[in-house]
């Protein structure tokens, strides 16, 4: 499978677990399921809840979903996840067995929501509303992308939450949200304490899941290409992830 030729595939997955026990954590969109030009408008294989279910199986169920997205909006387009999964950046996470891990999540304060509402009508680009956050999605109006950008981490900072930049979107969440966050927790409960952890994603929010990993002994796998990522390994496409975890 083809990879950026400045970061190797990762390691074959038998092997590793072979060599030791592993944790993974696996970002949605861009690495479980392909980008699409709307958030609703993704084309999920209809087996994928399954498939990570068995992969869980695997690892002994070391498993875990950590997207951006609700873990409501996950399910609503794959159905019910039998794995760990850690939705809107880790401000809601949940054990496999459905258990709630963390102190909960944190709805988004209305005078944030009414002023992003308020500036994606004027700007003619989209808001999306989360369980725990709000989104602007400028992929339609890619020039409108540097003025979102500005406008949420101004708004963000003003409120005491934080603004996360992604793929044509930025997004507004508590400011102790994040993929590394969320992996950190994860790795202190069984079956994950102990594990090396690896993180597979193509986000800038990715990032921080790659970061917690290295600390933690593992690496992330990015997914497509971007320059300065903590990445150690690479993977083309969603396909070459779908390839490389056996699903």
């Amino acid at each position: 499978m083809d990879t950026r030729p400045d970061l190797p595939e990762p390691p074959a997955l038998d092997a590793m677990l072979d060599e030791r026990a592993l944790a993974l954590f696996l970002d949605f969109d861009g690495t479980l399921v392909a980008l699409a030009p709307g958030p609703d408008r993704i084309e999920p294989r209809a087996d994928l809840a399954a498939r990570l279910s068995a992969l869980s199986e695997r690892l002994g169920g070391r498993c875990a979903v950590v997207s951006g997205r609700g873990i409501a909006d996950i399910e609503k387009h794959v159905g019910p996840l039998a794995v760990a999964v850690a939705g809107s950046h880790g401000s809601d996470m949940r054990q496999a067995g459905g258990e709630s891990l963390g102190d909960g999540p944190q709805d988004l304060p209305e005078a944030i929501e009414r002023q992003m509402r308020d500036y994606a009508a004027d700007h003619g680009i989209d808001y999306e509303e989360k369980p725990h956050g709000g989104a602007l999605h400028y992929r339609s109006k890619p020039e409108a992308g540097e003025g979102a950008d500005a406008f949420a981490e101004r708004l963000a900072g003003e409120h005491g939450w934080a603004a996360q930049g992604g793929k044509s979107v930025v997004e507004i969440v508590a400011a102790s949200a994040n993929k590394g966050a969320a992996v950190r927790a994860f790795m202190q409960e069984q079956p994950f304490a102990g594990s090396l952890p690896v993180f597979v994603g193509d986000d800038l929010t990715d990032e921080a899941g790659f970061a917690a990993c290295e600390e933690l002994g593992g690496f992330g796998v990015l997914v497509g290409t971007r320059d300065g990522s903590a990445a150690r390994h690479g993977l083309r496409d969603v396909e070459a992830v779908h390839q490389w975890l056996g699903l």
